[in-house]
């Protein structure tokens, strides 16, 4: 397992990557068109290739046998530090892996990696959203001390799923 940062050479793949993540994790949630317009947003080439090379986004990711199989992004400034009363927030904006890499100890490694670059700049918490029907994300980010700030709405298309808040003090 390799751990390392993204590149502008890695847009594709981890655009792809991102897909594949959130469509075999939340893809039966959504119509067609839904999916197709968020994932045309959110997860193409140019998009993750503009995150990549701006300065509000870092990512890691992780390689098993020279394929992408998991990543973590992380944003400053968060875009729900408004619900935080800490005064420099940073968002866990994603933390996805393929399905089968899951359970396999890299979600600890991706917030190993998220904490110790939260510690690092000096921010004083951790805000993330996560699908309220996630039981199991909710129970891993739980282990990690996050807990539940506020009830927010993650878009995808024109459906609005229910998500939790969750923040992790520093």
């Amino acid at each position: 397992m390799i751990l390392r940062s993204a590149t502008l050479a890695d847009a594709p793949a981890l655009a792809k990557l991102g897909a594949e993540t959130f469509v075999a994790a939340f893809g039966h949630l959504y119509t067609p068109q839904d999916l197709a317009a968020f994932l045309a947003e959110v997860h193409n080439p140019d998009a993750v290739a503009a995150e990549i090379a701006g300065e509000d986004c870092i990512h890691r990711l992780v390689e098993v046998d020279d394929a992408l199989v998991a990543f973590c992004k992380l944003r400053f400034p968060s875009k729900f530090a408004a619900y935080s009363d800490a005064q420099k927030p940073i968002e866990l904006a994603q933390l996805y892996a393929l399905p089968g890499h899951t359970g396999s100890g890299i979600g600890a490694r991706l917030m190993d990696w998220a904490l110790e670059v939260a510690r690092d700049g000096a921010h004083d918490a951790i805000l993330l959203s996560v699908y309220a029907e996630n039981f199991g994300a909710q129970r891993f980010y739980q282990r990690y001390g996050f807990g539940k700030i506020a009830d927010i709405t993650f878009q995808v298309g024109d459906h609005l799923d229910p998500e939790l808040l969750y923040e992790l003090k520093l």
